[in-house]
């Protein structure tokens, strides 16, 4: 028996939420997860969140290839482990983890392993560049971030998963794999807020609830929730928002968030997607304030601002990439928070979904009525 007819013989079937048209809604499909590789696990897909990452890649503003197998934000259950695997154990709980880290590069070696010089290499393929997942025609799909973990099962590198006691609830836990960890994460690790600042928060969605509650965490005296949708903004306020601005698109309000805090905000973060809304949240912070850009604006974006006020302001402008994240470490660090009442994530889910709703959870993401939806399998 070769291997391909092995692989085969032993693989795995199950269900997957696929992008295969740009603009168009998802489709649930019944694939086969090959047998890993070495250095490869088998997870069990216990929950999934529907993050705007992934609608990012179904129409085009994130561009991977289609196929696509969709998903990066999953706690699940190692159920087969691939030769040499020594990390990892059937039976362990873990949490997907969408940034590959290689653990020998600059950035991996200074503590910066969201930077990872490797990450490239594994945008929709395994590591070595081949799929695991295949379509009823036996046709390779890619998978997003590496991971394609938006499925019944996933075949996922053991660096791209992070080990937890399993006492949290998997719809729970799935959610630092992305939201909570991206929000919360340039709060405390990237901007480093102090206790007693002023902070503002441009876009509530999931992941600026979770920049908001990690404002609170760190102990921010008066936190402003900006959005469009009224309806965005009071969950703000349940996640620590202690002022609320309803803004109309395009509105410049840098003279009102000034006489608010008298002089500016501290801290800004934005989680728009926006080269405008990042040049808004500059100039609404004080001098020697911090600019953090969370959100993922498409690749023609620009972001405009007065040159003059960085050396003669001390203003700063920043980006945060995955929370300026370490999974291994701030994995567990936010599932004690939450063990310790600290952390919201029973809130976050405001609707639970089958696999087979997956097109209707898209089109709700798209539509902006969940803080967090997850599947659960």
């Amino acid at each position: 028996m070769t291997r391909a007819e092995y692989s085969r013989s032993m693989a795995r079937k199950g269900k997957a939420v696929i992008a295969r048209e740009l603009n168009k809604p998802v489709v649930v499909e019944e694939v086969t997860f090959a047998p890993p590789a070495p250095g490869e696990v088998v997870v069990k897909i216990a929950a999934v969140g529907v993050c705007h990452s992934d609608l990012s890649g179904t129409n085009g503003t994130i561009a991977l290839p289609l196929p696509l197998v969709l998903g990066h934000e999953a706690a699940g259950t190692v159920v087969e482990v691939g030769a040499g695997v020594s990390e990892l154990a059937v039976g362990d709980h873990v949490v997907a983890n969408w940034i590959y880290m290689c653990g020998e590069c600059h950035y991996c070696k200074v503590d910066r392993p969201v930077l990872c010089d490797q990450q490239g290499k594994a945008l929709f393929t395994m590591f070595d560049g081949t799929s695991r997942t295949h379509d009823a025609a036996g046709k390779p799909l890619n998978v997003f971030s590496g991971v394609g973990v938006m499925a019944e099962f996933a075949v996922v590198h053991q660096r791209n998963l992070v080990k937890y006691d399993g006492r949290v609830p998997a719809d729970r836990a799935a959610l630092v794999g992305c939201a909570v960890t991206t929000g919360v994460g340039a709060a405390i690790n990237t901007a480093k807020v102090r206790p007693g600042t002023t902070c503002g928060v441009w876009g509530t969605g999931g992941v600026g609830l979770n920049v908001i509650q990690g404002c609170a965490i760190s102990g921010a005296s008066r936190i402003f929730a900006i959005d469009t949708s009224e309806a965005k903004l009071e969950f703000a306020r349940t996640f620590g928002a202690t002022d609320l601005i309803k803004a109309s698109p395009g509105e410049d309000l840098t003279k009102q968030i000034k006489k608010l805090t008298g002089g500016g905000l501290d801290y800004a973060f934005e989680c728009v997607g926006s080269g405008e809304v990042v040049a808004a949240a500059y100039r609404a912070i004080r001098r020697g304030g911090l600019a953090v850009v969370v959100g993922v604006a498409p690749a023609t974006a620009t972001t405009t601002v007065v040159t003059r006020s960085l050396p003669f302001e001390e203003k700063t402008l920043t980006g945060s990439y995955f929370g300026s994240a370490r999974p291994r470490e701030d994995f567990p660090r936010m599932l004690a928070l939450y063990s310790d009442g600290k952390l919201k994530l029973d809130e976050l889910i405001t609707h639970r979904y089958t696999i087979d709703e997956a097109p209707r959870a898209f089109a709700d993401l798209e539509a902006g009525k969940n803080a967090r939806g997850v599947i659960v399998l």
